[in-house]
């Protein structure tokens, strides 16, 4: 378990580093989750009696550490977001749902079963897992604090946002799809999983999300009685009830949750658009989140530096890299081709495919129900490594490459605003 006075001090200071470097990095090449994976190397190679990082050992602790820190993304994540829910507002979101994931996750079980060589379920698996996108590893290309304009989400921060909201949820069915063929093989578990696990749980999230999220809505901002009217008290722990709420009656009902809970967060942010409780929400969920995520890495750190890599082969590197630099920058770029984003929007929608504590937490909850034929330290190998170089990659790339886009946006607002004004007194003048 390691030295407890000596947990608690370095939790204290990731908690400070959570704090402070988000503003000392700010619109630098260099981010919060990137400093604390670097801060777990560096702890766990010095001679200190720390706890274990093995996540085959402590499978259990890992899944709902990382269920915990996913669940309070996804909260932030629907309460940040400005564009209200709508088909062609969502355009961009749904086209990376629709297209780029189920895409993504044959392209990475094709890839491992080709050069892996694992079997079918161990790459189906893998595919499932490294599907979600999550936007949490790098603040710069999620939306910000929430605001009154509707239109203040560029398309890029948006549809990045949007999608991590709901793909988080909708990688489980595909999880699922991994577990039954392992457990069972062929096919026959093909009809169950399409009613079951695919069509009722995914609609109940839904549901769930929506009828909580009203109720909850009405409750903040438009209760009875004003004691109960909890928009008027500014207790931003609230979200947390919501959050923990949300998903536990969606899975009492075996529903997926984290769909749940993301739902909720839109359809609470919807019930009063533009109410100053909804910053007040966002704001204390995104510290938890921003605390989470850093104690998460520091020990995703010190699982590489313990040897976690060990059981990785140039192979499994492979498959990685192919996600992050070929699978999913291709299956967005086509996803996205005729929809609202503009040329420069496209290419940055589809190359910020970011793989984090999502793929960390199916993977522990999946080697808790089946054996898929290949070795657990092998399948925690390839998953850490991939997500350890989208924390890179996407790490340092994602500060200058937004704020070109920010300064290419800006230049073209000032450019139509300087045409507005030339029209108008040629047209005084006819």
């Amino acid at each position: 378990m390691g030295n407890p006075d000596l947990i608690f001090a370095v939790a204290g200071v990731a908690a400070l580093l959570a704090a402070t470097l988000p503003r000392l990095l700010n619109r630098r090449p260099f981010s919060l989750p990137l400093a604390c994976l670097l801060g777990g190397l560096l702890l766990y190679v010095l001679p200190l009696e720390l706890p274990d990082p093995d996540p085959v050992a402590h499978r259990a602790l890992v899944e709902h550490a990382t269920e915990i820190c996913v669940l309070i993304s996804l909260m932030g994540a629907g309460l940040a977001i400005n564009r209200p829910f709508g088909r062609r507002d969502w355009s961009s979101t749904w086209r990376l749902l629709g297209w780029t994931l189920p895409l993504t996750v044959l392209a990475v079980a094709a890839a491992a079963y080709g050069l892996l060589g694992w079997p079918l379920a161990a790459a189906l698996l893998l595919g499932a897992v490294l599907a979600p996108t999550d936007p949490v590893l790098a603040s710069d290309v999620q939306v910000g604090e929430p605001v009154d304009s509707e239109k203040a989400d560029d398309e890029v921060r948006f549809t990045l946002t949007s999608e991590a909201g709901l793909n988080d949820g909708l990688a489980f069915p595909l999880v699922y799809a991994a577990i039954a063929l392992a457990v069972s093989g062929g096919v026959g578990w093909v009809a169950e999983w399409t009613l079951v696990d695919l069509l009722y749980r995914c609609a109940a999230g839904v549901v769930c999300g929506l009828l909580i999220g009203k109720g909850l809505g009405r409750l903040f901002f438009r209760a009875q009685k004003s004691d109960l009217r909890l928009a008027e008290h500014r207790d931003g722990f609230v979200a947390l009830a919501a959050t923990f709420l949300a998903y536990g009656l969606t899975e009492l009902v075996h529903g997926y949750g984290f769909i749940a809970v993301f739902v909720t967060a839109c359809t609470i942010r919807a019930a009063e658009r533009s109410h100053g409780y909804n910053g007040v929400l966002h704001g204390f969920i995104e510290q938890l989140e921003r605390l989470f995520t850093a104690w998460l890495i520091m020990l995703l750190g010190g699982f590489v530096a313990m040897g976690g890599l060990s059981a990785l082969t140039w192979r499994g590197a492979a498959v990685g890299l192919l996600l992050l630099l070929v699978i999913r920058p291709l299956t967005g770029w086509l996803a996205e081709l005729g929809g609202r984003a503009g040329p420069r929007e496209r290419v940055a929608t589809a190359f910020f495919g970011i793989r984090g504590i999502g793929s960390l937490f199916y993977l522990a909850y999946a080697l808790g129900q089946a054996d898929f034929g290949v070795p657990a330290e092998e399948l925690w190998a390839v998953v850490a490594f991939t997500v350890l170089a989208s924390l890179a990659i996407h790490g340092i790339s994602a500060s200058p490459v937004m704020n070109r886009l920010d300064r290419l946006r800006d230049k073209k607002s000032d450019e139509d605003d300087e045409d507005d004004e030339d029209a108008e007194p040629a047209a005084q003048h006819l």
